[in-house]
């Protein structure tokens, strides 16, 4: 069956809603939900066909749409690869000429159904907070920490990442109960760092594999998430192929925790998110500020291990 490239737009306001639109009941899928888009043409790029599509389908002017994650399906009539653009400025009033009704969404609590399947793993991945801030308790200190925490899920942090190897068994499942317990008060999530017994016995949401465990993996860990660490192409594939939930990517740039290494750029990492089909976070001396830099690079958004608790 032949590969259908194809652009998929998801259209955000400013307050984290995003487009959907309703199949119309002469084409496939009737009354199916779905991003609003269309086929790459011949000699056309993913972006220009997104920008020529939702003039088309909806009479807007894309001002900044940046790439987000690429995913097959087969259907029975085919075979798609969709490249799913982020669009967060545009231009005009949406009028829609395709589809059967259009309906803003909010991430986590979608009313419409039943999506195209195709689209439906997308909002889950949609879910996924801009910011996953990663804890060193194990070099500031437990207190310190947990009073960073704290402080950063009252100013809307929604995903943590609890990386303390180097702290002693009993501290760091102390330390791990307390920070699940401050993330469960503000609706947040917590991944554990390679550690599944201990992500178990503190009820944490889910497990973060480092690279070696990535390696090793014979079958997705029985988590609601999962993640993991990734340095190259080979390893983005692998943590694909388990059907992970998303990766972290790095070093970007020179880190505090990496002394004296490079990191890999900009450019390197735009190169190694061409294909990706789960959404990921780009790590490695970042802070908030490189927020626009990591989505235009397609990443979904930063990893930090410092930043985020200042």
């Amino acid at each position: 069956m032949k590969l259908t490239e194809v652009a998929a737009a998801v259209i955000e306001r400013p307050d984290g809603s995003f487009l959907l639109g309703q199949r119309a009941p002469d084409t496939f899928y009737p009354g199916y939900w779905e991003f609003p888009g269309g086929k790459v043409e011949a000699n056309e790029t993913p972006r220009a066909a997104l920008v020529r599509e939702l003039h088309e389908e909806l009479e807007i002017e894309v001002v900044k749409a940046t790439p987000w994650i690429v995913r097959e399906h087969v259907y029975e009539h085919a075979h798609v690869r969709l490249h799913f653009f982020r669009v967060m400025e545009w231009r005009g009033e949406i009028r829609d000429h395709v589809h059967a009704a259009l309906e803003w969404q909010r991430p986590g609590a979608t009313t419409v159904s039943p999506m195209l399947p195709a689209n439906a793993p997308v909002l889950a991945s949609l879910a996924l907070p801009d910011v996953y801030g990663v804890t060193h308790a194990h070099e500031i200190g437990v207190s310190p920490q947990l009073t960073f925490l704290e402080r950063a899920l009252q100013n809307g942090l929604r995903l943590v990442q609890l990386r303390e190897a180097k702290l002693p068994a009993d501290q760091r499942e102390a330390f791990a109960a307390a920070a699940v317990s401050l993330c469960q008060r503000h609706d947040a999530r917590l991944l554990v760092n390679g550690d599944a017994q201990l992500a178990r016995a503190v009820g944490a949401d889910g497990l973060h594999l480092t690279g070696e465990q990535l390696k090793d993996l014979h079958g997705r860990p029985n988590f609601p998430l999962v993640a993991a660490s990734c340095h190259d192409a080979a390893e983005l594939k692998r943590a694909a192929e388990f059907q992970l939930d998303f990766a972290v990517l790095g070093a970007v740039k020179p880190t505090a925790t990496h002394p004296g290494q490079p990191g890999l750029g900009w450019p390197a990492v735009a190169k190694l998110l061409e294909n990706t089909p789960l959404p990921v976070y780009a790590i490695g001396g970042l802070g908030r500020d490189d927020l626009d830099s990591a989505r235009l690079a397609g990443a979904h958004g930063i990893a930090a291990i410092r930043s985020v608790w200042v």
